[in-house]
């Protein structure tokens, strides 16, 4: 049975990747916390000691526990609480537009529960406008008035999955009010468990600074990913121009080109700006041509895997390919949006016989039906056809790849990047390919 901590001075609805680091972070400051989640299992696997979240281990949540913490399915908890900060998911609908049911419920059930003086912040990615027309409304049906019965405010996560050196306590916190007296009791808050908080003029700037931080690099992406499909024929090395742009010490910031995009931010956080913009009756070009162009890179995957296999007189058909990461990015086990997905069904349309390896993931599954998974990765490689690195695991290393992979196809440039730490003498920014048979997007 759920224990909820009596009127606790955070509660945290929603504890997934952005939700559960913030409960930790502000537990770790000497605040009391509960976490509030829809999901019954979420909540007896944290109040039973384990995390669900590659950014917190078992110990990290036993440590929550012994200072008080608790996780509950109850929305009456957060009758009485001081500061209610809401972390629900924000995906795409099936129709592409932003769905919003996550926010919705949590609006209407906090509604239910909320007491005058009580501090409520969106913290969910979203639209700018939401906070306001869409949030509020829905906490104002407790009869209480936003910006003078209780305070609201948005402010956009911030987690980097994976991330060791930024997380809650170090990255700075942007923080926008309904009013102005809102966005001083938010930045208050925050600061209690934030090193640095940035106040924004209002929410709708907040819901803002969050979109133009994801479609920024949504566009940047999209600009390399095409550059390496006209580079590749024109027989320019696209990782080394990257490289040698990089060594510019102002006015250029290096991306680089993979399979597609992944995660949560990039692949979806600009739709939701698409989305308001076209209800003004305006085309959002930038980011419908980005999305055009990171959505074919899976193609191109498979492009380049044919040419790579019949160079070497073998038919895809025919062929045993080796997948290499199937989570989103390096080093974690979140495979929201993965690139790795549409890569594969592209090439079992082909004919292609696949298996994976991932350090990160036991099981993994293509239209409903598990995919072997390699165990042995030396062997599994050495007898593949074909391996392709999808996600760039630092289990995957440059002389693991060159020494057993018969063909290689590197989506992420493992094998150009020189070792951690070194100069070499005559100046170079990449490292060579070191043999035949390996080929880099």
């Amino acid at each position: 049975m759920d224990v909820a901590t009596p009127t606790p001075d955070l509660v945290v609805v929603g504890l997934g990747y952005v939700g559960l680091p913030l409960a930790h972070q502000a537990a770790r400051a000497g605040l009391t916390v509960t976490g509030l989640d829809a999901s019954p299992a979420v909540a007896a696997g944290l109040n039973d000691g384990r995390s669900h979240i590659d950014d917190l281990d078992s110990a990290d949540i036993t440590t929550m526990l012994e200072g008080g913490f608790t996780a509950t399915t109850d929305p009456s908890v957060v009758a009485g609480a001081r500061n209610i900060v809401i972390c629900v998911p924000t995906p795409l609908s099936a129709e592409g537009g932003p769905d919003l049911g996550a926010v919705t419920a949590a609006g209407r059930s906090i509604a239910g529960h909320l007491a005058p003086g009580t501090l409520v912040v969106l913290e969910s990615t979203t639209y700018p406008g939401t906070t306001e027309e869409v949030l509020r409304p829905l906490l104002e049906e407790s009869g209480l008035v936003a910006g003078s019965d209780f305070h609201l405010a948005f402010s956009p996560e911030r987690i980097d999955p994976g991330n060791a050196t930024f997380g809650v306590a170090n990255t700075p916190k942007v923080v926008g009010g309904m009013t102005e007296r809102c966005g001083e009791t938010a930045a208050a808050f925050y600061r209690r468990f934030v090193d640095t908080v940035v106040q924004a003029r209002g929410t709708r700037e907040a819901e803002m600074a969050k979109l133009l931080e994801n479609t920024y690099r949504h566009v940047n992406i999209a600009l390399v990913n095409e550059m390496a499909i006209f580079c590749q024929e024109l027989d320019v090395d696209l990782w080394d121009a990257i490289a040698c742009a990089a060594t510019k010490p102002f006015g250029f910031q290096a991306f680089y080109p993979g399979p597609g995009v992944g995660g949560h931010c990039i692949p979806i956080d600009p739709n939701y700006l698409s989305y308001k913009v076209k209800t003004l009756g305006y085309p959002f070009r930038f980011v419908e041509l980005a999305q055009e162009i990171n959505a074919r890179m899976p193609s191109y995957v498979l492009q380049r895997s044919l040419e790579l296999l019949n160079d070497a007189g073998l038919a895809l058909s025919r062929s045993r390919v080796l997948l290499l990461g199937v989570t989103y990015k390096a080093d974690i086990a979140d495979q929201r949006e993965s690139p790795a997905r549409p890569v594969a069904r592209k090439l079992a349309e082909k004919g292609a016989t696949l298996i994976y390896h991932d350090p990160h993931v036991e099981e993994w599954r293509l239209n409903g039906e598990p995919l072997l998974r390699a165990r042995d990765l030396e062997q599994a490689m050495a007898e593949a056809d074909l391996t392709i690195l999808l996600t760039d695991h630092s289990a995957y290393t440059p002389k693991l790849l060159n020494e057993n992979a018969r063909l290689l196809l590197d989506t992420r440039g493992v094998l150009r990047r020189l070792p951690s730490g070194t100069m070499p003498e005559d100046g170079r920014t990449t490292a060579p390919i070191e043999r035949e048979g390996v080929v880099v997007l």
